[in-house]
Parts: C-alpha cells; sequence; structure tokens
C-alpha cells in the first residue's frame, strides 16, 4: 500500500540549495506585495515612507533570519521553532506554538491563498464562476457556500495530494512556482518603467490627500484626529511583515535539506536578501505610475498591482496589450497563491510530526509513507484548511494570529542567547552575525512592534493571545496521556 510505514524510516535529506531558497521565497512571496501598498500609504501618506517601511520590515525580517540561520544551522531538524522553543523554554511553550501554527496561522493562511486563487480565476473569467450553493444564517450571522470556495477546497485537495509523494519531487514543483513568483514582479516592476508613459517620479513628492482608504482604522490612517505617526508607521511594518511572513519557513523542513551545514544559512539570508530587494523594487514601481492619493483610493477588493498593469501600453493598440497584460498578471496571481499553497503544506506538515514524535500529539501524526512524508500530517492538515475556507473565518482567524506569531517569533529569537548559554561548546556551523547586537535589535523592535499593536488593536491582540491559549486543555490532556503511559511502563 502506498501509506504503509516502517518505523525505521526517517525523513529523507531530498531539498539541495535551490529548493531549500524555493521553500523559503515560495512561501513569502504571495498576495501581501500586490496588495499591501493601499493599506501602508494609508497608514503612511507619504512614498518614501511606505518604502522605508518595507525596507525596515524586511531589515527586522533579516535580522530574524540571521538569528534563526544559526538556530538551524545547530539543530538541523524537522519543525525547527518547535524544537528550538522545546529545549530553551520547555514543552509548553512549544506545543503552544505548534497548536497556533497546526490549527490557526498555517491552515489558515493555505485556506485564504486557496481562496485568493480562486477569486483571481473568478477574475479572469469576468466573474462566470462565482455562485451561491447554500445560504444559511447561524446565531443571526449570515453564512453562505458559494462555488469559490468550493474551488478552493479542490485545489487544497490537489496540493495535498502532490505534498503525500517524495520530497524530492516537492520541491521541484516548489522551484518551478517561485520561478512564477518571482517573474511576476519582475514584470510588473519592470514593465511599470518600459511600458507606461504617463508614470513620473514627481510623484514621490507628493502625499495621499482625501484618499478613500477603505477599511482603514481612524487611529492609523493618515489625516484622522486620532492619528498619530508613530502608530501609523507601526501599523504599515505589521503590512510589510505580513508581506514577508513566511522567511522562517525553511527551519521547519531542515530535517530534509542535503548539506544542512552549508545549504541552511545560504538559503535564509540569501532568500530574504533577494525578497528585500524585489520588494522595494515593487513599490518603486508602483508610485512610479500612481500619485499617493489613487493607490489609497484603490478599493480593498482589487490590488494596486492589477492597477498598475492596466496602465500598460497606449496608443491604437492600447486595448488589445493592456487586456493581455492584465490577463498574463492574473495567471501570475493565481500561480503565485498556488506556490504559497504548496510550500506552506509541505513545511507546515512537519509541525504535528515532530510534536509528536515527542508525545505532545497524537501518534498518527508520526507515522511516515513509504516515500519518507509524514503523510497523516500532511493530510490532516489539507482537511482542516478545507474547513477553514468553508467556514469563511479564515481572514478573521489570520487576522488574530499575527499579533501571536510575533510573540512565538521574539522567543525563538530570544533562544539564540539561551543556546550560547546551555550548550557553549556545540558544535555551531554558522554564528549569526552581529551577535550579540542583531539579535537584540529584533527582539527590541519585535517588543515595540506588540506594544505598539496591543495599543492600537486591543481586541485583536488579546483575541489572539487567547487562541493560544485554547491550546491549553489538549497540552494538559496529552502531557497526562503520556506521563500514564510511562508509569506503566508502555
Amino acid at each position: 500500500m502506498a501509506f504503509e510505514t516502517n518505523e525505521r524510516q526517517a525523513l529523507v535529506r531530498g531539498l539541495g540549495l535551490a529548493a531549500a531558497i524555493s521553500v523559503i521565497v515560495g512561501n513569502v512571496i504571495g498576495t501581501g506585495v500586490f496588495l499591501k501598498a493601499r493599506v501602508m500609504t494609508c497608514n503612511v501618506g507619504e512614498p518614501t515612507w511606505v518604502i522605508l517601511a518595507w525596507i525596515a520590515a524586511g531589515l527586522l525580517s533579516l535580522a530574524g533570519a540571521l538569528t534563526y540561520a544559526e538556530l538551524t544551522a545547530m539543530k538541523p531538524e524537522a519543525a525547527g521553532p518547535y524544537v528550538f522553543l522545546r529545549d530553551s523554554y520547555g514543552k509548553l511553550s512549544s506545543f503552544l506554538f505548534g497548536w497556533m501554527q497546526l490549527f490557526i496561522a498555517r491552515t489558515g493562511s493555505q485556506a485564504s491563498v486557496a481562496v485568493v486563487f480562486a477569486i483571481a480565476l473568478n477574475d479572469y473569467l469576468d466573474g462566470a464562476l462565482k455562485q451561491t450553493i447554500f445560504k444559511t444564517s447561524i446565531a443571526g450571522y449570515p453564512y453562505e457556500i458559494t462555488s469559490l470556495q468550493i474551488i478552493a477546497v479542490v485545489v487544497i485537495a490537489i496540493f495535498t495530494t502532490l505534498n503525500c509523494l517524495s520530497v524530492r519531487l516537492t520541491g521541484q514543483i516548489a522551484t518551478v512556482l517561485t520561478g512564477v513568483k518571482i517573474a511576476l514582479i519582475l514584470f510588473v516592476g519592470l514593465g511599470a518603467f518600459l511600458f507606461v508613459t504617463g508614470g513620473s517620479f514627481a510623484h514621490f513628492s507628493l502625499a495621499a490627500t482625501n484618499g478613500t482608504c477603505e477599511g482603514v482604522a481612524d487611529a492609523v490612517r493618515v489625516g484622522s484626529m486620532q492619528y498619530s505617526f508613530l502608530a501609523g508607521f507601526g501599523a504599515a511594518m505589521l503590512g510589510a511583515l505580513w508581506g514577508y511572513d513566511g522567511w522562517d519557513n525553511l527551519s521547519f523542513v531542515a530535517g530534509e535539506v542535503k548539506d544542512p551545514n552549508r545549504n541552511i544559512p545560504i538559503a535564509i539570508i540569501g532568500s530574504t536578501i533577494i525578497i528585500i530587494l524585489l520588494y522595494v523594487m515593487a513599490q518603486i514601481a508602483y508610485f512610479y505610475v500612481l500619485d499617493p492619493t489613487s493607490i489609497a483610493s484603490v478599493s480593498k477588493d482589487s490590488s494596486v498591482a492589477k492597477v498598475v498593469v492596466s496602465k500598460f501600453f497606449s496608443g491604437d493598440a492600447a486595448s488589445l496589450a493592456t487586456g493581455a497584460a492584465v490577463a498574463v498578471f492574473t495567471v501570475g496571481l493565481m500561480l503565485s497563491s498556488l506556490g504559497t499553497l504548496h510550500t506552506s503544506i509541505l513545511s507546515s506538515s512537519r509541525i504535528p510530526y515532530a510534536m509528536a514524535k515527542d508525545g505532545m500529539m497524537f501518534d498518527v501524526f508520526k507515522k511516515l509513507s513509504v516515500n519518507s512524508v509524514p503523510v497523516n500530517a500532511v493530510l490532516f492538515q489539507g482537511v482542516w484548511a478545507a474547513i477553514l475556507a468553508l467556514s469563511g473565518s479564515f481572514d478573521t482567524l489570520t487576522d488574530y494570529v499575527i499579533f501571536g506569531s510575533w510573540i512565538f517569533y521574539a522567543l525563538i529569537g530570544s533562544s539564540v542567547f539561551m543556546f550560547r548559554r546551555k550548550y557553549p561548546d556545540a558544535l555551531r556551523p554558522y554564528r549569526v552575525w552581529g551577535y550579540p547586537v542583531v539579535p537584540i535589535v529584533y527582539l527590541l523592535v519585535a517588543g515595540w512592534l506588540l506594544i505598539n499593536t496591543m495599543m492600537t488593536a486591543p481586541t485583536q491582540s488579546f483575541i489572539g493571545i487567547g487562541l493560544i491559549i485554547l491550546g491549553l486543555p489538549i497540552y494538559y490532556y496529552l502531557n497526562n496521556r503520556r506521563r500514564v503511559s510511562v508509569e506503566d511502563g508502555e
């Protein structure tokens, strides 16, 4: 049978350097770089500050990547961040991290990008796909299932199946889809300068005035009575950090990377620098084509990048050529969504595998297929992501969990100090550049972002903490079960 297991099997190191880079770039570059410019312009008002927010968020991610590179090279195991927390702060912190990733953050993100794919496909077909299949009211709240959600579930099922195959094939697919993502950003970024005749660098001296800023809270919207620049810049950085989210992705599959001592640091640091350069180029292109007020007034249901592409070409053949450019962008966005979905399923399925090996998740998740893939973990994750896609609540879940995610990012980053003290003689193939200054700056900025978020979005912050705490009953149940098993001599 395809899914028979053998206890002597272990994860196979089948990811080379290119595939390792693709796991990071493929997961990080999703929709954020194409969508966040609107909200960030409303947060800070001027193009220069938007670009600085992207650079600051990129440098923060790079500081985290430098820190993670030492940790991951030192402990190149499956579900790396889970292992770092377990060995530095104990099993409770690592369990809550794994709980959040498995049930909310990663699966919610997978549901979200699958729906983005369905929406882009519907746009490409001029709205012909969307139909309401089921509609009702639950506790006074309207609920419906549309054909787009069904398409999202089918896409999740397809890529879940692909991830049940060998890790080598999975890595090759990630490499191809990552190439598409990079090509899409280059298409938008370079096309803005090559194919737009009305662009101007004078836009960089303007500010967003009277932009509609649809859906942006007053506390972080330029021009409102409640606005403060510090809160606005913090909100813009959080928006950019959503675009960078996933820079830690390789650490989850570190146990499957070839020559980890060499390839892990190169992949983590190199991919983060590549992404920063691509993102900054994209923002410069947006503001070259559109003035800040126009960007702030883009509909929340559209993307700044699509509006920019719609400005490509002029003259007699403009309509046909522009239509073709928009079609290329839309197809590229769909493939970009698929790439994010694929690499997210690949990396995050290793979390329940590592937890199960520790006795902190159900034993079924530590079984490996004949291809050395934690297939039960992959399948469960796919089913849960599909449920979230059908629930229609995945956007809310991922919004709430951003705050909680950065609590763990900070804790994991601080592990480097714990390991330096606890294991001073351990082999460290890579040592974080600028230690201890770089990790300290990373932790200080992360702390500031958390405090700023609690002040500007207290409801979101405390619900994020609450979702993490929901894992406590499961932790104590599994911990007690494990203790009873040990006492019974099992």
